[in-house]
């Protein structure tokens, strides 16, 4: 019979629609966006010999790898990684700016990956004049362009560790051309071991006078941030050195013992750190040394283009390290562009824009030789509350500079918020052990625990704890304002804790009228407060976490001053403070930017996208008639009433896996056939071939005379349950029926959904959830789902499963009763009790191949155990093994059990009677189990049946 194809409906004229707007989309991706070129560019690895350190005669081995593009020689870009990191970390960076025509060189830098040495963070005669001397390698190598002999026309880049590093070369190497350094560090031990409250009279003086956006003073010897610290000095000290794993170069490093507890950190500053790490507080050794290896060493002699990428989500190195950097550059004649973003340790690290970004800078100044002079466009994003509702959370804005920079530049504006006076001075107390501790962040997952915390399910758990916070509130704010940078608050404290133990945390949250509170950025302020004698108040400048964060209107702003945050080394002993605020009021910056647009599409490469268009809208043209064809041509018309026929059915997978091998059967009106086999016999393959499911790689399926194929009309005749039904527990069993078969796009009245229900017996259970249902019931409501339809040919996959005996029965009498109507049931069981008691048919599969089938009866009647009952079972016995019946087994004296196989019953009761013997009963005890098990055991390898087939 021809099949019926239902005309389109809605739901498919919105897909189609759908999917001309997405290839439109594609189109226009296409046709506008610059193509990827990676595939011209080229790469090679090699290993770089440098000194160990100056006037040392061991060497370090530097592990790197070369990116050529299409046309060299070409501007280079020497590419380091992030901490914890290697050259392979990089690889998707490295091949952008490659496609972008760069001659690129990423590398491993020592200590890291598969180079040598150990790891000095970045030493001004280690890792930076590492970096000078892969720039001399450059220099000889022909992809590389020159501007003289020795000197390639290079740029640096690198994100985090390897930002610090990009800074750092760029300040020791005037041979390099452009910098460009993302997320990273100004002053390394300002940055672990931060102090955001000055309480001096000269430190407050310079603050106020520094005018750039997010400026702060170090107020002295500050706080751990132990969970960054751990992690830092964790990937490090956890990390196995190449080769012999010592972690030192081929000269003998002097580490002895304590290399092994160092991993690959240099020794001296390993040693340093452990002892701070202990205390909470750093030596002043430590302070140094961190100093010396950052680039605020030698950011003042930084002459190129530099660009500094930040992130605003970021708990380790915050906007006010480049904005440190940057003042350090622009005060000593250099070129800087600063850009923030919406990103940094905290939200994953850079993301594609800031890469974008630095490519674009190289564009710039690299390829076209801009050297950058004047100032630069200030490009930042400012995001607000998660509960906010409308309109994007995040806005990319674009300012004319970066405040205060620049000679000729404006001052950062401020706008004061009055907080509501305090009568008296709040009390807070740091318990003994610092226990329970607030949490404000985790490292890596500021932003998740920010955005939680603006939440009902997370507010308990980064909420402020009673007796540990001095909090003060502003009034709801008649305007929207931007935050953009780190505002600025004066606090009075009296503290009664032991010397150097007056520690104190600064945060600032935006209050929505509901009360929930945000913490931006997830950043707080770590304040060390100065040793006094007796309990006289400090008078302390607090520079706040900087952000870039829009407070809506009707909000409010809420400071908060706790004892304690578990991210940080808060002391162990009990303190007691009294806090208040000097003047009632916070100075917040804001920088006046505006909407970055977006950019427009080009009207010219519209012609493209329509002659994209139509090509494709042909191509889907000409493959449905070619569908509609080959649908009508591979028709057997002799099969047309034949339900389903398979013929050298074979799946081979791409592994060489042969799940199914030459599978033929056939499949008739009215049968149940059961198809049985062991596990991985390919019973399931085969189903999901008949399905459309996957494709085969030889034979054919034929469904009432169609070819089977992915789609074919045919499987609309076809109902199936395979591998779990995937109902919506939400949904009742009426729900989950009407949502399955309107899928189809087949009108609700063919579904014959009444008819489905009463085969399959749900009753009123029908209109419950689902997920109120037994296992039964949901096999049940399987079956009617396979069963919506009333599909000629029903295809089920252990229906069941899980079901207790009466299920068991009732699923049975569902199948037969459904066949009785002349249709046609295939059943894939591994019960094989039912399967005799269900099925008119069986077809035993193993290994992949059919090794048996015919009917029920005809299986169990060709082989097994008969029993004989006769009068004298001994010389019943030796009548059998004389007529050539061996193996009969005495069960007692009037009973004898043998293997009549091959033999007519008729003959064998003959014979007994001719000897006088008297023959009781006569009866086959034989079940389907019995005959499949010894099917599939004389299939196998190694048994005697086999290898006398072979």
């Amino acid at each position: 019979m021809p099949i019926p194809r239902p005309p389109l409906s809605r739901r498919a004229m919105t897909v189609g629609t759908a999917v001309i707007a997405i290839l439109a989309v594609a189109a226009l991706a296409f046709v506008v966006l610059p193509q990827d070129s990676s595939a011209d560019t080229s790469t090679r690895d090699a290993r770089i010999t440098v000194p160990d350190s100056p006037g040392s005669t061991g060497t370090v081995d530097i592990d790197a790898r070369l990116y050529a593009p299409a046309v060299t020689p070409a501007p280079t870009v020497l590419l380091a990684h992030g901490f914890g990191g290697s050259k392979d970390s990089v690889d998707g960076q490295a091949r952008d700016l490659a496609a972008r025509g760069y001659t690129v060189l990423a590398y491993s830098a020592r200590g890291f990956g598969a180079s040598t040495g150990s790891i000095s963070i970045n030493d001004p005669d280690r890792e930076v004049a590492d970096a000078r001397g892969l720039i001399d390698w450059l220099a000889e190598q022909p992809e590389v362009e020159l501007d003289a002999p020795g000197d390639p026309h290079v740029g640096v880049a690198g994100g985090s560790y390897g930002g610090a590093l990009a800074l750092s070369a760029g300040g020791t190497d005037p041979r390099i051309d452009s910098i460009a350094a993302a997320i990273t560090w100004n002053d390394l031990g300002q940055a672990l071991f931060p102090n955001y409250g000055v309480t001096s009279t000269e430190g407050r003086e310079a603050l106020g006078d520094t005018i750039t956006p997010a400026a702060a003073e170090y107020g002295g010897p500050g706080v751990l941030k132990r969970g960054w610290a751990g992690v830092f000095f964790g990937a490090g000290a956890a990390s196995a050195a190449p080769g012999d794993g010592d972690g030192a170069s081929t000269e003998t490093s002097g580490t002895g013992d304590g290399a092994s507890a160092c991993g690959r950190f240099a020794p001296e500053f390993c040693d340093a750190y452990s002892r701070s790490a202990v205390t909470g507080i750093p030596s002043q050794q430590l302070l140094d040394l961190l100093t010396a290896h950052s680039p605020v060493a030698v950011a003042s002699n930084i002459t190129a283009p530099t660009l500094l990428v930040q992130g605003t989500q970021d708990t380790l190195f915050g906007v006010d390290q480049a904005d440190a950097t940057a003042r350090q550059i622009a005060a000593a004649g250099g070129n800087v562009t600063v850009r923030w973003f919406d990103g940094g340790h905290d939200a994953g690290g850079t993301d594609g824009t800031s890469d974008r970004a630095i490519a674009d800078f190289f564009d710039r100044t690299l390829r076209d030789y801009d050297t950058a002079n004047g100032s630069q466009p200030f490009v930042y994003s400012t995001q607000r509350a998660a509960d906010e509702r409308g309109g994007n959370r995040n806005r990319r804005m674009t300012a004319p500079d970066y405040p205060g920079l620049a000679a000729d530049s404006d001052a950062t504006r401020t706008e004061a918020v009055s907080f509501t006076p305090r009568a008296e001075n709040q009390s807070i107390i740091r318990p003994p052990g610092a226990s329970p501790s607030a949490i404000s962040s985790v490292p890596g997952l500021g932003s998740v625990l920010s955005t939680l915390g603006s939440t009902g399910a997370g507010a308990a758990l980064t909420s402020d704890l009673p007796g540990q916070s001095a909090t003060f509130s502003s009034d709801p704010l008649e305007s929207s304002v931007t935050i953009t940078g780190a505002p600025r608050v004066n606090l009075r404290v009296a503290s009664l804790a032991s010397p150097g133990q007056s520690v104190l945390f600064a945060k600032l949250y935006d209050v929505a009228p509901n009360g929930t509170r945000t913490l931006p950025g997830g950043a707080v302020s770590a304040i060390r407060l100065p040793d006094t004698e007796g309990i006289d108040p400090v008078d302390v400048t607090v520079a706040l976490p900087g952000i870039s964060y829009t407070v809506q209107q009707g909000h409010r702003l809420e400071l908060s001053i706790v004892t304690t945050d578990q991210a940080y080394a808060v002391p162990l002993e009990p303190a007691q403070f009294s806090v208040a605020m000097a003047d009632n009021s916070i100075a917040l910056p804001t920088v006046p930017a505006e909407a970055s647009a977006n950019s427009t599409v080009p009207v010219v490469p519209l012609v493209g996208i329509g002659v994209v268009l139509l090509a494709v809208a042909g191509a889907i043209v000409a493959g449905v008639v070619r569908t509609r064809r080959r649908a009508v041509a591979e028709v057997d018309e002799d099969l047309i009433d034949t339900p389903l026929v398979i013929t050298d059915l074979a799946k081979t997978y791409s592994n060489g896996f042969r799940a199914v091998d030459g599978v033929s059967f056939e499949v008739k009106q009215g049968q149940v056939l059961g198809l049985l086999g062991p596990n991985g016999a390919g019973k399931t393959t085969t189903l999901r071939m008949l399905m459309g499911l996957i494709t085969p790689t030889g034979g054919e399926i034929r469904v009432f005379g169609h070819k089977v194929t992915p789609g074919a009309p045919v499987l609309s005749r076809l109902g199936s349950f395979v591998e779990g039904s995937g109902f919506l527990p939400h949904l009742t069993g009426t729900q989950n029926l009407r949502l399955y078969w309107e899928a189809t796009g087949r009108p609700i009245e063919d579904a014959h959904l009444e008819e489905a229900l009463e085969i399959a017996d749900l009753g009123t259970a029908i209109e419950r959830k689902v997920k109120s249902y037994s296992q039964g019931m949901r096999q049940r409501l399987a079956i009617a789902q396979a069963m919506l339809g009333l599909p000629d040919l029903m295809v089920l996959d252990e229906p069941t499963n899980g079901l207790d005996p009466p299920q068991i029965r009732t699923m049975r009498d569902v199948l037969i009763n459904y066949a009785k109507t002349g249709r046609t049931v295939l059943v894939s069981s591994h019960l094989l009790a039912e399967v005799e008691q269900t099925c008119t048919h069986v077809v035993v599969m193993n290994r992949g191949s059919v090794i048996s089938s015919g009917t029920v009866r005809e299986l169990t009647a060709a082989g097994g155990q008969t029993e004989i009952r006769v009068d004298d079972a001994t010389r019943a016995q030796s009548v059998l093994g004389a007529s050539g019946h061996d193996g009969a087994v005495i069960v007692d004296d009037g009973t004898v059990t043998v293997d009549l196989t091959d033999a007519d019953s008729a003959v064998v009761i003959r014979e007994l009677v001719t000897a006088g013997i008297s023959v009781r009963g006569f009866s086959q005890s034989t079940r389907l189990e019995d005959v499949f098990l010894d099917l599939v055991h004389r299939d196998n390898p190694g048994s005697d049946t086999s290898k006398d087939r072979s």
